[in-house]
């Protein structure tokens, strides 16, 4: 297989707190309201099956491991927006319907995310030796830098707007922004260092996303077993301003009833 004691620990580890993370969604029912959250975990657990046992048979070196590992990776940067897109309804529009300020703050924060990451990944230089290397290791940062952007601006717009964050979303938004936050400075390295550079400095900067991973996940699985926190009541002068507010409508309406059968 060629792995380190290292790289076996944390191949391990990401399974079993994948696996973990999963039953906890599915015991205390979270996967009904993040499908592709959980869509996304049952993938990770799937790679890791898959990638295990092409190791058996190939070097880790390998193209079939290698042609193997980046088509997931795609795939997972593909599943990617569709979680963020999912996370942002929870707290943007959990009612269907999108107030028309934050709907355009929000394609404005796209807008921007895309430009900028796009920009930041054109002025990387990877240290490669072959063409395609510069090509994965640039497409790798451009998303890591993009989702950075999406998962901790969406945060930042929820606060700017007064927009509560559920509990459980706030923590999978949490961990998402924080963790590529992480890695857009280790994929920074990658780019620095690259593939031209030699192998033993890409492999440190993959075991510290590794241990990154290994801690977001137990992050996870921790804030999603509790229950979410009762939403406080309103205060006795807020609910008798709904009170006074919904009987103005009331009399408005009868108002206008009125006046249409005169």
């Amino acid at each position: 297989m060629g792995l380190s004691g290292v790289q076996q620990f944390l191949w391990a580890g990401c399974f079993a707190t994948n696996c973990v993370l999963l039953a906890v969604l599915l015991l205390r029912k979270r996967a009904a309201s993040f499908p592709a959250f959980t869509s996304l975990i049952v993938f990770c657990i799937a790679r890791t099956i898959v990638l295990f046992g092409i190791a058996l048979h190939f070097p880790i070196k390998s193209k079939p491991y290698f042609g193997t590992y980046w088509s997931f990776a795609y795939v997972n940067d593909a599943i990617l927006p569709v979680v963020f897109y999912e996370l942002a309804r929870h707290v943007f529009c959990p009612t269907g319907t999108w107030a028309r300020d934050t709907r355009h703050a929000f394609q404005w924060l796209i807008t921007g995310s895309v430009f900028l990451a796009l920009g930041l990944t054109l002025l990387a230089s990877p240290s490669s030796t072959r063409w395609y290397q510069t090509y994965l290791l640039r497409s790798n940062f451009f998303i890591t830098v993009l989702m950075s952007e999406l998962f901790l601006g969406m945060m930042v717009l929820a606060a700017s707007v007064g927009l509560p964050l559920k509990t459980h979303v706030a923590r999978i938004a949490q961990g998402f922004g924080i963790s590529a936050l992480i890695s857009v400075v280790l994929q920074g390295a990658n780019n620095y260092f690259g593939l031209g550079h030699g192998r033993h400095m890409y492999a440190l900067i993959a075991n510290a996303e590794g241990f990154s991973t290994l801690a977001f996940v137990s992050f996870w699985i921790v804030t999603l077993w509790q229950e979410a926190p009762a939403p406080r009541e309103l205060p006795d002068a807020m609910l008798m301003q709904i009170y006074t507010l919904q009987r103005r409508v009331e009399n408005d309406l009868v108002r206008i009833r009125n006046w249409r059968r005169s």
